[in-house]
């Protein structure tokens, strides 16, 4: 089993495309919610063996998406066993919009963390606020407490601005080394 487990769910393909970013840099596990809100099989066993979780929603009016939700309440029964105390928790969501709400989705994310107990991995990245930043710079969306990616609503998963793929990189490589540097 991996040591990083990537939990998502994906309404139009483009939080995938996050979420495979994440995996690719971290060696993490892909463990995606179906369209009904539910794991396959074995996802909890998943969940239980990791060290790091990393959540993955997008943003729908303000908040994660229902399958989303749905697992997270579902959650509760690993909660009333303390399963993912000290583990490390981390976020990320995708919306159309450059801010679309998406602190309150990962505002939302880590207070499910705090819920398990989990210690809280932010991106540990600068934003991209300079004159000179361009939208393909990475963290140029700016986010501090979890990785924040913008898609046009017209845009398919192949459309998504290169800069929020390498940031997600980048997150990934960051959860690797924190969770190498923690558990080895």
């Amino acid at each position: 089993m991996s040591k990083i487990v990537i939990v998502f769910h994906s309404g139009y393909g483009h939080t995938r495309k996050v979420a495979e970013a994440v995996a690719q840099s971290s060696g993490g596990a892909l463990l995606a919610i179906d369209a009904e809100g539910n794991l396959p099989e074995s996802g909890w066993e998943q969940l239980q063996a990791a060290k790091t979780i990393v959540f993955g929603t997008p943003t729908y009016m303000g908040g994660p998406s229902w399958q989303f939700k749905k697992f997270a309440d579902a959650s509760s029964k690993a909660r009333f066993t303390q399963q993912w105390k000290d583990k490390l928790g981390a976020a990320f969501t995708n919306s159309a919009t450059m801010n679309g709400d998406k602190l309150s989705t990962l505002h939302y994310l880590f207070t499910l963390s705090q819920q398990h107990g989990m210690l809280w991995v932010g991106t540990g990245m600068m934003p991209s606020n300079a004159k000179a930043s361009t939208r393909n710079d990475i963290n140029y969306v700016g986010s501090s407490s979890g990785l924040m990616t913008t898609t046009p609503s017209d845009a398919s998963p192949d459309e998504m601005v290169a800069g929020d793929i390498a940031t997600a990189q980048a997150f990934g490589k960051r959860l690797a080394e924190v969770t190498a540097k923690l558990f080895g």
